[in-house]
């Protein structure tokens, strides 16, 4: 079992499947190792982000610059800073092989988790991005959507968007905290829209965002009424008596 980095949309259920299998080995990322003996809720960024992750042991680490045996092969591990900062990626050099993890997807990257918290991060995601350009793999794996071999055209979108997110930080931003949204709903399913009111003003993330709107209640919830209104023009949930619906 191997996670690239530690969001809980992908390591989410490594609880269920170390009960399911006790004898599978998990390897992690060594960034956040402690956090998770620990379990450090806020360190792992499940608290900020409102997320829920169920607590699950490591039992090895994948330590950028070394390989790991997966079968018949070997693959090389290589930090992947960016949306991630403990993020990795995995490399097979005999079949051009890659797992992408979040550093590339077809059609652009994740989230820049650092930016929402104030810490410059784009310069990674640019490296990463080169990074990749170096391997030259044929094919990438991602951590969503299809697999691809278009390599060239998805590097050249995810900088083109890379581009726009530097020049329009706020952009980026305004994303991020959709994609928590979203995120949430995919969890929930359904909910009441008062009941998502009150998630994204317990969520530390979308608190401080929040609070940069100023002490009125009327303008922070006319700045959520946007995000939702954003979403649902993208068809990403839709409202209906007051309940809001994932789609």
């Amino acid at each position: 079992l191997l996670n690239t980095h530690l969001h809980s949309d992908h390591c989410g259920g490594n609880a269920a499947l170390q009960q399911a299998y006790p004898g599978v080995a998990t390897h992690i990322p060594p960034g956040l190792a402690q956090a998770v003996a620990d379990w450090d809720p806020v360190a792992l960024t499940f608290q900020p982000t409102g997320q829920d992750c169920p607590p699950f042991r490591h039992d090895a680490l994948l330590q950028p610059g070394s390989s790991v045996r997966l079968g018949a092969c070997d693959w090389e591990v290589h930090a992947a800073k960016g949306h991630d900062p403990h993020a990795v990626l995995l490399f097979q050099a005999e079949h051009r092989l890659l797992l992408s993890a979040d550093a590339l997807w077809e059609h652009g990257f994740g989230v820049v988790f650092p930016e929402l918290e104030g810490v410059d991060a784009f310069d990674e995601v640019a490296d990463t991005l080169d990074l990749i350009e170096r391997l030259d793999p044929v094919t990438v794996v991602p951590g969503h959507g299809r697999v691809f071999q278009d390599v060239a055209a998805a590097l050249q979108r995810a900088r083109s968007r890379l581009n726009k997110f530097v020049t329009d930080p706020a952009s980026h931003l305004r994303h991020g905290y959709k994609v928590l949204i979203k995120f949430k709903l995919l969890e929930w399913r359904q909910m009441e829209l008062d009941a998502l009111y009150r998630w994204c003003e317990q969520t530390p993330y979308l608190r401080a965002a929040l609070q940069k709107q100023g002490g009125d209640p009327v303008a922070q919830r006319r700045w959520l009424d946007g995000l939702l209104a954003d979403l649902a023009r993208s068809q990403a949930l839709r409202i209906e008596n007051g309940q809001v619906f994932n789609t």
